[in-house]
């Protein structure tokens, strides 16, 4: 899924992972989205008995930061799945991740619409102490417009990003969930998380600031979307023409490709 040039700092997924490494210039960061943590509580409330993955997505994380030799973390939004207070599992659920990765790393989230009461509770748990840099071990909530860290831009989606993230070489963005529904010769189907990525347009963001009556952004740069980490969350069917739900996609997205977590390039999203 390389797609990069000399100039442009890299975004890879790593194999078989809804995960990827961003090379931003300024350190290596191990870069996930759509956590959901106690969503099992908000799926057994709807009629879905199951057990509790805690556990399994934290050792998950971990895991993955090891092995990726990452220098930070950075969690691309619904972090939590309550949108509001979260309840006592996900709380505890949220307590124990943060716990595990600032023993190692600095953590920064750039909140979802699931997170609107995330920059409290990480406060009230006391990861809010430092300032995120390399080597500071806190937890670092941005707003919802995002970061940028070095030459890569960090944002949720589910709002319009900061005028930094978006004219950043690499755009990094999730609310998606996207995903594809896949169908073998002999009328099987399946369906699949994807990677979807390709040029970042600026149309969609010209329009935005004209009706601002601000400035458009300079665009230059690519968009990568990121999969759900959380594989109960279902998603966006982006090969079935469901609607998408950021504000800036599917147009902001130029000659868009969708690959497989395993690395399988499907061409053209809508073709799939």
């Amino acid at each position: 899924m390389t797609r990069h040039s000399p100039r442009t700092p890299r975004v890879e997924p790593l194999p078989g992972e809804p995960a990827a490494v961003a090379e931003t210039g300024d350190g290596r960061a191990l870069v996930l989205a759509d956590y959901h943590a106690g969503l099992e509580v908000a799926l057994r409330r709807d009629g879905v008995e199951l057990g509790n993955r805690a556990d399994e997505r934290r050792e998950s994380v971990l895991r993955l930061l090891t092995e990726s030799g990452a220098d930070r973390v950075v969690l691309l939004g619904d972090v939590g799945n309550a949108i509001g207070d979260p309840n006592e599992t996900e709380r505890r659920e949220l307590d124990e991740l943060f716990a595990a990765l600032t023993e190692r790393v600095p953590v920064t989230v750039t909140p979802g619409n699931h997170d609107g009461g995330l920059a409290d509770v990480v406060a009230d748990l006391g990861y809010a102490a430092g300032d995120g840099s390399a080597g500071d071990p806190s937890v670092t909530v941005t707003d919802g417009a995002g970061t940028r860290i070095g030459n890569v831009g960090f944002a949720h989606g589910h709002t319009w990003p900061a005028r930094e993230v978006v004219e950043a070489p690499v755009v990094c963005t999730a609310h998606e969930h996207p995903v594809v529904r896949l169908e073998d010769e002999v009328g099987g189907r399946r369906v699949e998380r994807a990677w979807l990525r390709g040029r970042l347009a600026p149309g969609p963001f010209e329009a935005h600031a004209a009706d601002a009556g601000v400035e458009p952004p300079a665009i230059d740069g690519d968009l990568v979307v990121f999969p759900a980490f959380n594989d109960l969350t279902g998603g966006t069917w982006v090969n079935e023409g469901q609607d998408f739900l950021s504000p800036f996609l599917p147009e902001g997205l130029a000659g868009g490709e969708a690959y497989l977590l395993d690395g399988t390039r499907l061409g053209d999203y809508r073709s799939v």
